[in-house]
C-alpha cells in the first residue's frame, strides 16, 4: 500500500469513528427544541437528583482522594510485593461490571451481608441509603484516581525527596510539602476523571442504593426514570450531564494539560 493510500485509509477510519462517537451527542441537542429543554428542566426529578449528585460525588471524591493519595504514595515509593498487590487490588473495580459491583456491595454491607450483622448491632444501615450511593460511587471511581496518582508520584524526582529528608523533614512532611505539590497536575487529572466516573455511575448505585427520589436517585437514575414517562425531561437531564462532561474536559486541559489520563475504563452495567 502506498503512502498516500495508507493516509487515506487512516483518514477514513478516523472520520468514521469520530462521526460514530459524535453523532449520539449531536442527536441529544438536535432533536430537542429550546422550549422543550426548558420544559424538561421543570421536571420535578431534576432538582433533587442534581442536589444529591453534587453531594454524593463530592463526598465520594473526598474519600477516594484522601485514602487513594496515601495508597498511591505507598505503591509508588515502595516497589515491593505488597505494593504490587495493592496496585492490583485498586484496579479491581475497573475490570468488573458496575452491576456486579452493586451486588458485591450489597452482599458486603447489606443487612444479610458479611458486615450486615455487625453494622446492625451498632445501628448502622447502609443499603438503600444516601451513604450507599457514596460508597458505590467511591468504589467504581477509585481506580481512576489511584492509577493517575501512582503514575504522578512515580514521576516525582527521588533526589528532591532525599534532600527534604536530609534537611530534617519527616516522611509525612515530605509527602505533604514535596510529593503532593510536584504531583499536583497528575492528581488533579485523576481527581477530575474520578469525579466524572462518579457522576455517571448507574449500575452499582441502583442495585446497592436503589432509586429513591431525593434519597438515592442521582442524575443518571433520574434520566432512567424520566425515560419511562417524559423523553423531553430525559433529554434535558442528559444534556446537563453532557455539558458537565465537556466543561470538565475543558477545565482539565487548562489546569493539567500535560497530565496523563487514567487508562482504566468502566465496564458496561
Amino acid at each position: 500500500m502506498s503512502r498516500s493510500a495508507w493516509g487515506a485509509v487512516q483518514l477514513l477510519a478516523s472520520a468514521c469513528l469520530g462521526l460514530f462517537l459524535l453523532l449520539p451527542v449531536v442527536a441529544l441537542f438536535a432533536t430537542l427544541s429550546w422550549a422543550d429543554f426548558l420544559g424538561g428542566l421543570r421536571n420535578p426529578l431534576l432538582a433533587p437528583a442534581l442536589r444529591l449528585s453534587l453531594f454524593t460525588t463530592t463526598s465520594s471524591l473526598a474519600i477516594v482522594v484522601g485514602l487513594g493519595s496515601l495508597l498511591a504514595w505507598r505503591v509508588a515509593r515502595n516497589p515491593d510485593r505488597l505494593s504490587r498487590w495493592l496496585e492490583a487490588v485498586s484496579q479491581i473495580p475497573a475490570v468488573i461490571p458496575p452491576a456486579v459491583a452493586g451486588v458485591g456491595l450489597l452482599l458486603a454491607f447489606g443487612r444479610r451481608g458479611l458486615l450486615g450483622p455487625f453494622l446492625e448491632r451498632h445501628g448502622i444501615a447502609l443499603a438503600f441509603t444516601t451513604a450507599a450511593v457514596i460508597l458505590a460511587e467511591a468504589f467504581v471511581s477509585a481506580p481512576f484516581f489511584v492509577q493517575a496518582a501512582i503514575a504522578a508520584f512515580r514521576r516525582v524526582d527521588q533526589n528532591l525527596l532525599v534532600v527534604a529528608r536530609t534537611l530534617g523533614a519527616s516522611p509525612f512532611r515530605t509527602f505533604l510539602r514535596v510529593g503532593l505539590p510536584l504531583a499536583a497536575p497528575g492528581l488533579t487529572a485523576g481527581a477530575a476523571m474520578s469525579w466524572a466516573r462518579a457522576v455517571g455511575e448507574f449500575g452499582a448505585t441502583i442495585l446497592f442504593a436503589g432509586n429513591l427520589t431525593g434519597r438515592t436517585q442521582t442524575m443518571p437514575l433520574a434520566v432512567y426514570t424520566a425515560m419511562e414517562s417524559d423523553l423531553r425531561a430525559a433529554q434535558a437531564l442528559s444534556i446537563i450531564l453532557v455539558v458537565t462532561a465537556f466543561a470538565l474536559l475543558f477545565v482539565l486541559r487548562r489546569v493539567a494539560p500535560g497530565a496523563p489520563l487514567p487508562a482504566a475504563e468502566p465496564r458496561g452495567a
